[in-house]
Order: structure tokens, then sequence, then C-alpha cells
């Protein structure tokens, strides 16, 4: 029997394996969620950082590690093999709990990160593959989603728990112990029970096809500014990043500056970050409408929702509006995701997916710096008109550039190759 048939790909046929790699992803944001709420507030009460811009600092280093190793992560992915790869990052995890107890000042909070920022890089590249290799191409909008929504319900989760662990004992040690008994967790189930996805992408797409095989500096180059619609993805992930730094560094911030408690102020992110779990509905939805609908929407309303937290002052308006902001990231993250999976050929797809997720990625640190810069020597508030008012520049962006990439109706077509010299 080939090795065609004996690898048939299928959410459901691999459930087990697509399961184990769910649980991993949702772990995954499980680790930076246990950051989100606690470690600002802990920059400002217990180390004395008192500049906006220094607090910020934390998130720059993750941010650019982060981007970085995306990109390396698609193609050791090729390489080696996505297992081995998600091996690597959860070893990397392993000393962040410590670091974060015993951090005796800021500097070596933002050496964390660095290592939080290698984590997620290997482990959710890992985890996003293995469920594009597992599914079959008409369910990669769902498999995406999937990873995505339970991704950020981790995220959501970890910044609700270690809010409400702070809130009732103290902002460390107490907080960090549940994120120390996640990443072990994490490292056993990746190394006992996790299986190799690689030869499921190997089976997929004819490799005489011009667009196979191409060098990896040919990758970046395409999905950087070769082709417009990828640039349309790359621009739009790198921006609303954005919404999830402000999120991180200034609504936690701005929040207690106004007067809300730390329990209060997790609940408030947490909502954000939450709304996140509609990426299963909204992933499968661009299997059916396409790609570009949801991306479009997704970054106006999640700019109007960033902008609408400014005009009001209470809680309940600021849990609606980050439920808003929520749901706009919703239909756009899974679905700019998926524009690369689609417009990539298999045999390099997670170099291509790399590289998107490059330039997504670095969104967290050059947003850092500037959302840091904008509350230091502007104010707060003018964190949020700033990260609103690039998302709907981005939008339209995308509107202008962005083709569909569906699989069955896309509009999208690669490149065509250069004519031979005679």
């Amino acid at each position: 029997m080939s090795r065609t048939t004996d690898l048939k790909q299928g959410i459901r046929e691999h459930l087990g394996q697509f399961s184990l790699h769910v649980l991993l992803v949702f772990a995954t944001g499980l680790t930076i969620g246990s950051e989100r709420t606690v470690v600002p507030v802990l920059g400002e009460e217990v180390l004395g950082v008192e500049s906006f811009l220094v607090i910020g600092s934390f998130v720059v280093s993750f941010g650019f590690v982060k981007s970085l190793l995306n990109l390396y992560a698609g193609k050791w992915g090729e390489e080696y093999g996505r297992k081995p790869v998600l091996i690597l990052g959860w070893i990397t995890a392993l000393p962040i709990p410590i670091i974060l107890i015993y951090a005796p000042s800021w500097s070596w909070i933002t050496v964390g990160n660095v290592l939080l920022g290698i984590n997620q890089a290997l482990t959710w590249s890992m985890a996003i593959n293995a469920k594009i290799d597992l599914a079959s191409p008409d369910q990669r909008g769902l498999a995406v989603g999937i990873d995505e929504a339970f991704g950020y319900s981790g995220v959501a989760v970890g910044a609700w728990i270690t809010g409400v662990i702070a809130g009732q004992t103290n902002l460390r040690p107490e907080p960090f112990y549940f994120l120390g008994i996640v990443v072990v967790l994490a490292f056993l189930i990746s190394v006992f029970l996790i299986k190799e996805t690689l030869q499921f992408a190997q089976i997929e797409g004819d490799e005489d096809h011009h667009d196979a095989n191409l060098p990896f500096y040919d990758v970046l180059k395409r999905a950087t500014y070769g082709d417009k619609t990828l640039f349309a993805a790359a621009q739009a992930g790198h921006i609303e990043n954005f919404v999830d730094t402000l999120f991180w560094i200034a609504v936690p911030l701005y929040l207690t500056s106004q007067g809300l408690a730390i329990e209060a102020v997790g609940v408030v992110v947490g909502i954000h970050s939450a709304m996140y779990f509609l990426q299963i509905g909204t992933g499968g939805l661009a299997d059916r409408i396409g790609r570009r609908p949801p991306v479009v929407v997704g970054m106006f309303i999640a700019g109007a929702g960033v902008l609408g937290m400014v005009f009001v002052d209470s809680y309940l308006p600021w849990i609606l509006l980050s439920a808003v902001s929520g749901l706009g990231m919703a239909l756009l993250y899974p679905n700019l995701m998926t524009v690369p999976s689609d417009a990539a050929h298999p045999t390099w797809r997670s170099a291509g997916m790399g590289v998107y997720r490059m330039w997504r990625d670095s969104g967290y640190g050059v947003g850092a710096i500037l959302i840091g810069l904008t509350m230091q020597f502007v104010s707060p508030e003018a964190a949020f008109y700033l990260t609103a008012g690039l998302m709907f520049l981005s939008g339209a962006v995308v509107i202008v550039w962005m083709e569909e990439t569906h699989p069955e109706f896309g509009t999208h077509e690669p490149p065509a190759p250069a004519p031979a010299d005679d």
C-alpha cells in the first residue's frame, strides 16, 4: 500500500492527536496569559518601575524574539519535523516561573520574556502547523479557528486565574506556582504523547508544480512583498497585534489608574481574550464565505472597541467594549493566518506561515514601543487613539489589496514562474 493511501487527512480521522494539540495550544495560552494581568502591576507596585516605556520593554523583548523565532520555527519544522521543535519550545518555558518568582529587578522580567518569546514562537507555530497537517484542505479554516480559539481562551483563563490568585494572596509568588504546573505538564505531553505530523504535509501537494519547493529566501520575499495579498495579510497581522499589546500593557495600567481593583482588571482583560474562543465559528465561517470578508469586518470592529474604551468610565462598559474588540479580533485573527496557509504550496507552507507570523508578532515589539512612548509623553488615552487609528488604516489596505484565497472559489493565484533563459 502506498504512503498516500496510508495517510488520510481529516480532523475526525486524527481526533486523538488533534485534541492533544488543542490541549497544548491551550497551555501555550495559559503560559502567556499568566503574565497579562499581574506582571505590569508587579513592575509598578513591587519593582518600583515608574516609566510606561520601561514597563513596555518586557513586551518589546517578547515581540521581537517571538517574531524572529516564528520565522525559523517554520523553517525548522520543514527540516526536522514538528515534534522536536515543539519539545524545544516547552524546554525554554521551564525557567520562566522561577524567574518571575525571584526576579530582583525589572531587567530579570525582560530576560524572562525573551524565553517566553521563544516558547510562544516554537510551541504555537508547531501547534498550528500540526493541526493544518492533520486537517483536510476544506477544514483548514476550522483547524486554524480551533487552534486560535483554544489558544486565546488559555490567555483569558490564565489572565483571570492569576488575577484572582494575586487579589486573594500577593502579586508573587503564588500566581506563578500555577504557571509552573502548566509548563511542566505541557512539556511531558509533548515528549510522551505527541506524534510527528510532517508526513501529512509531504503527501498533500504536487512537488512538480512550478510553485513547489521554493528556497527559503524566495519564500521570505514572496510572503513579505512579492505578493500583494500576502503583503496585505502581513501588514494587517502586524497592526492587529497592537491591540493585543494594548491589552497587555496599557489596559491594566489605565484601568488601575481609574481606580479599578486588580481582580476586576483581570476580568476586563480576560473577557477580551475570551472572545477569541469564537474563532471556532469564525474560522469555520471563512471555509464557507471566504477569508476576506471576516478579516475586513474584524479590523474595523476591533478598532472601534479599542476607541470606545476611553469614552466610558465604569466597569460594565469597559467589559462590553473589551468584548467588542475581542469579537473583532476573533473575526480577523484566524482568517488572516489562513490566507498564507491557502496561498503557500504544501512543500513550503510551514515556512510561509513562519514568515507571516514573523511580521505579525513583530507587531508586539513595534506596538509596545509606540504605545509606551505615547503613554509616556502624551497620555494613556492617546495610546488607545493611536491603536484604533492604525487598525482603521490597515483595514483599508486589506480592502484595496487582499484577494480571496479560499481553495475552492478564491481569486488569488501564485505569481507565474520567471521565464527560463534560452
